[in-house]
């Protein structure tokens, strides 16, 4: 018998948060509801004034771990709850992101010693969301992974080799990130499993403008031909001109 060597490794996750009280019930009660309750919650959050710290030091039945300071947005914060998790694997998860409850499980059921990565299905605006077959040259990050909130797991140590997330990127640091690594050939392991629902009201999802520039930066940034990708950005301009 082979042994699941999913149990030699630890699982955190990782939620970056500012003045997200609101936000917060749902996550938390999705976490309680895990099936796998073995897992360390990170919370990097950005000195809140609205009673998000107070709920959260309320919790007492989830292994919570918290940090709280000033910050320079959601990837400083990521990168500081990075430093502070003790898995060997982590999951970002926003304050407003679902985690169904078999999501720990069926991540830390995939992860093995040669896998670096592991991407699932993720509910998104009420499609189910996997990683496609179309090239990085057209879909960049969802060439590899479902997604980077809920629906990727990442080996903490891929940062030792490749450094933490971007602060020049504030809207698509994680783009450029698993552009980077993907391109490396880390091993990415796809899972046929749905573990969670990513909500649109973050930057990126607000933000279209901003988003659709930095994807552009970062397809030159990891090697993509630029007439190409300019050609294809003047392209995306045009066909959400009314919602820029």
């Amino acid at each position: 018998m082979i042994e699941n060597q999913s149990h030699k490794y630890k699982l955190s996750i990782i939620t970056a948060t500012y003045n997200a009280q609101d936000h917060l019930h749902s996550l938390i009660e999705c976490l309680r509801n895990q099936e796998d309750k073995d897992f360390e919650w990170v919370i990097a959050d950005g000195a809140s004034t609205d009673g998000t710290l107070e709920l959260l030091r309320s919790i007492t039945d989830l292994n919570i771990k918290i940090t709280s300071q000033k910050d320079f947005g959601i990837y400083d914060a990521l990168n500081r709850g990075i430093q502070a998790c003790n898995g060997e694997f982590y999951l970002v998860i926003g304050a407003d992101d679902l985690l169904y409850p078999n999501g720990v499980k069926d991540y830390k059921d995939a992860i093995r010693d040669d896998v670096d990565v592991v991407t699932a299905k993720v509910e998104y605006d009420k499609k189910m969301v996997a990683v496609g077959s179309k090239p990085s040259w057209l879909v960049g990050q969802f060439a590899y992974v479902s997604g980077h909130s809920v629906g990727t797991i990442f080996r903490k140590s891929l940062h030792d080799k490749y450094g933490l997330y971007s602060r020049k990127l504030p809207i698509a640091a994680d783009q450029l990130f698993i552009l980077t690594i993907a391109k490396a050939g880390v091993n990415i392991l796809k899972i046929d499993k749905t573990v969670g629902k990513f909500n649109l009201i973050g930057v990126s999802s607000v933000d279209l403008l901003g988003t659709l520039t930095e994807f552009y930066r970062c397809q030159i940034m990891t090697g993509e031909n630029k007439l190409i990708q300019t050609l294809l950005l003047g392209l995306r301009l045009i066909k959400y001109i009314t919602k820029l």
